[in-house]
């Protein structure tokens, strides 16, 4: 079993940055692939980055390209989110995810753990 614990949500200002932490325990994701997803009320849960096993390789949607950044750090066993020039748009739940397998996913069902989510709230 997994358990992951998202952190570092919170309210900011249009432009600001947020770095979002998600710390697994359970397994080490050394061989997983790791997420971020974000979700709106009544909205399906979307793609926003992904990093594969090995850490070399990352995608991201292409709202986000360009202001995120997805990185990992196996010793600490956690994944981050760095997100720059954040925009209102941007407010919503978002949702780190464990895959299945090792390599990066902007597929939801590839995701077999979730953390609970953590919400961030950009002020215009």
């Amino acid at each position: 079993q997994v358990q992951l614990v998202e952190s570092g949500g919170g309210l900011v200002q249009a432009g600001e940055s947020l770095r979002l932490s998600c710390a697994a325990s359970g397994r080490s994701f050394r061989f997983s692939a790791m997420g971020w997803f974000r979700q709106a009320p009544g909205k399906e849960r979307e793609f926003v980055a992904t990093i594969g096993a090995s850490g070399a390789r990352t995608a991201y949607a292409d709202s986000v390209k360009g202001r995120f950044t997805i990185s990992s750090d196996n010793d600490k066993n956690t994944v981050y989110l760095q997100m720059n020039s954040l925009k209102p748009e941007d407010t919503v739940v978002y949702y780190c995810g464990f895959a299945v397998g090792g390599y990066l996913s902007t597929r939801l069902g590839s995701y077999e753990y979730w953390g609970q989510g953590t919400q961030v709230t950009v002020s215009s």
